[in-house]
This record gives C-alpha cells, structure tokens and sequence, in this order.
C-alpha cells in the first residue's frame, strides 16, 4: 500500500528547533521535506527529489542524511528503528553541513 505514512518520532525536539532557527521560507519547506519523508511511496520508489535522502559514509551507525534546502545547506540527521520508525536526530546549519562525521561525533550519543 503506496498511501501509508511512515511514523515519525521526534524525541529530541528536532521539529522546535528547527522552527527556532530556520527562517519563513525555510520553514516550509522543512515541512516538505517531512512530508516527504513520511511519504511510503518514496521508499518504495527509493526517490526522494526534494530531500536526496541518502546514508551517511564515514560512520558505523546507519545514519541518513536529507535536505531542508539544497543550496543554503540546512540538512537534518535521521535514523530508521527495527520497525522502520523514522527518528528525527539532528538538524544542521548551513555553514556546518560540510562536515558530516564531525557534526555527528558532536552529539554521538543521540545515535543508535
């Protein structure tokens, strides 16, 4: 079934902060690419145009990396439990999307 949603968690207050720091246009599209996030469509078609969701390299945990906005930087770190529960981890800033693996040890103890 292609109407399913993914069930989101958010248990470090991923979503709150993001609307703290992100700007107006930015908080929408924050919101689309959740939505796209949660859309099962997506993995089933393994495309995601709007947030290129992709795994992390350079890190033992199964870290997934999507876009809020390409061009301006901001991304958000996520992983997938053993009931393909997406869990929200990090959002990222634009200047310190570079690098990954360092921004990551940073809060290492939100990964599983």
């Amino acid at each position: 079934m292609t109407d399913k949603l993914m069930t989101l968690i958010d248990e470090f207050g991923i979503i709150r902060e993001a609307n703290q720091k992100l700007s107006g246009e930015f908080k929408l599209q924050l919101i689309e690419a959740l939505a796209e996030l949660e859309d099962n469509k997506c993995y089933i078609l393994k495309q995601f145009p709007k947030t290129r969701l992709h795994k992390v390299k350079g890190v033992k945990q199964s870290i997934y990396r999507a876009d809020i906005d390409k061009i301006s930087g901001w991304r958000i770190h996520l992983q997938y439990d053993k009931q393909n529960t997406l869990k929200l981890k990090q959002i990222i800033e634009g200047k310190r999307h570079d690098d990954c693996t360092k921004v990551i040890k940073s809060q290492i103890g939100r990964y599983q």
